[in-house]
């Protein structure tokens, strides 16, 4: 991915959180499901993530949550979204190398390079990694 401006991380960031495309109930059967919360911030989400012959074939999310929260999320379920639990695992184990400033793979993250200064605002942490947590949780429990 080019190098991203703070204009261009912003927009992206903006569109996630004005238009998430995977923030709906999920449809059908067979989702798992891990609840998240934030003592220090309005996040409080529902995560979904529907796995089929070892691969995540649905994500989504429904809840309340800033815009961080909200983005970031909306971004996980793109991300993971066709692949194998290990690479799915992979994507994520990388993001959180991203947002702690350690060395990452930035080819598996697509979008989600735009919390790259997440570091630098502390407090926000938590809202950059909540849904990626959760389905971390959903996905090693399988």
């Amino acid at each position: 991915m080019p190098t991203l401006t703070n204009d261009m991380m912003r927009a992206i960031i903006m569109d996630h959180y004005s238009n998430p495309l995977n923030k709906h109930l999920p449809e059908g059967d067979g989702y798992e499901k891990v609840h998240m919360h934030s003592d220090n911030c309005i996040d409080n989400l529902d995560i979904y993530l529907k796995v089929e012959n070892d691969k995540v074939v649905s994500a989504c999310f429904e809840g309340v949550a800033c815009t961080i929260s909200t983005a970031s999320t909306d971004i996980m379920c793109e991300v993971v979204v066709g692949k194998t639990i290990k690479e799915a695992l992979y994507a994520i184990e990388q993001y959180n190398h991203m947002i702690h400033e350690e060395p990452f793979d930035e080819d598996v993250i697509d979008e989600a390079i735009a919390f790259i200064n997440t570091s630098k605002q502390a407090a926000r942490i938590r809202c950059a990694t909540i849904g990626w947590n959760a389905a971390e949780n959903i996905l090693k429990g399988k």
